[in-house]
């Protein structure tokens, strides 16, 4: 919907493969009004409010208190604060206490604020590379 060029700096940035060497880092924001039926993969990092009914990857996503995604998740960060329902495999993982995740989570770190609600199996050690994506990570 937005997409917007940052300033290059020293964290993770994502490019699509193929794509040239130009060190630029964008962000995608899906609003609260919008509903997605279908994969969403951004090749940059995402921020949702809405509604999505499919597998998300991306590099970095920022999930809303309101949003609701009924899918996998895959990607290097993840802040979730929404409901989740479905697999979640992220690197970085924080989960705040308005989420309410159904799914097996798999991480290679992770923080649970108190309050928040995980229905699933929690399994520790995943390190999310190029290879587990169809973007890719650079870091």
């Amino acid at each position: 919907m937005f997409s917007k060029k940052l300033e290059p700096g020293p964290a993770n940035l994502v490019r699509p493969a193929g794509a040239s060497n130009v060190m630029t880092t964008t962000f995608s924001v899906l609003g609260a009004d919008l509903a997605i039926k279908g994969d969403v993969t951004a090749s940059a990092d995402l921020h949702i409010d809405g509604h999505i009914e499919g597998d998300i990857t991306c590099t970095t996503l920022v999930q809303g208190e309101g949003s609701i995604i009924h899918g996998a998740i895959m990607a290097q960060s993840a802040r979730l604060s929404g409901t989740v329902l479905g697999a979640i495999k992220v690197d970085q993982l924080t989960i705040l206490k308005s989420a309410r995740i159904l799914g097996d989570v798999a991480y290679n770190a992770v923080m649970i604020e108190l309050g928040a609600h995980v229905e699933g199996q929690l399994s520790q050690g995943l390190r999310v590379t190029a290879s587990d994506s169809p973007i890719a990570l650079v870091s």
